[in-house]
């Protein structure tokens, strides 16, 4: 992946130059840095990449680590596997990407499965989730997969929890009637909901729910 774009940033009202690229050993503690900034306390510090997981990503399936650059200075990243796994499989993060090593990583996987994204506050008016989001699908259509699939974090739920169920809680994100920091993000993006899951991660922001989404290949 080597992706020039532009991207323009509301509060300076200026554009930026960005790059999209795949992330190497260099980055690493750049991309830890980020990693903490997106993903202040209460999120457990132990679900933080640390390098030994990085190098697992880059050494696995390169073309699934990305990052993107404003102005030179790494601002996000994500990182996807190929997995085989069903929607309606029950599973956990932990389970999955085998506790973010990416152990379990298929090579001849039909689904990308995204096991992190996360942008430095700083740069979240330039949209730059959208953008890696983008940059995935493209990796969908080119290794000619089903979908991109993903559990997504539901930051807001813990203030709701008492008295929607989580079904509730995604339909009225959906309908724009309640905002969630990712939720909305990702159905903007083009991702459709598919079911809570219970259990999906430690995160009590996210009463430890994740919402499973997918983004089908319109080409296969």
């Amino acid at each position: 992946m080597d992706k020039w774009v532009y991207g323009y940033d509301v509060k300076s009202k200026r554009f930026n130059h960005i790059h999209i690229r795949n992330y190497e050993e260099q980055d690493f503690s750049r991309l830890i840095e980020v990693q903490k900034k997106a993903f202040p306390p209460p999120f457990p510090s132990d679900l933080w990449w640390d390098e030994e997981q990085l190098y697992n990503h880059i050494s696995i399936f390169r073309d699934g680590c990305i990052c993107i650059e404003v102005e030179g200075e790494i601002a996000g990243s994500m990182t996807a596997m190929r997995t085989e796994i069903n929607e309606n499989t029950h599973h956990t993060w932990e389970e999955v990407t085998a506790g973010g090593t990416m152990r379990t990583h298929n090579p001849n996987g039909s689904v990308l499965y995204v096991v992190d994204i996360c942008i430095d506050p700083a740069y979240r008016s330039l949209g730059l989730g959208s953008q890696l989001t983008q940059a995935m699908y493209e990796t969908v259509v080119h290794y000619k997969l089903d979908r991109l699939m993903g559990g997504a974090r539901m930051p807001a739920y813990h203030k709701y929890k008492n008295d929607l169920t989580p079904e509730e809680y995604v339909n009225l994100v959906l309908k724009n009637e309640i905002t969630d920091p990712v939720l909305t993000f990702l159905f903007k993006a083009g991702r459709s909901p598919v079911c809570p899951m219970a259990e999906y991660i430690d995160d009590k922001e996210s009463c430890n729910y994740g919402l499973i989404t997918e983004w089908r290949n319109p080409f296969t």
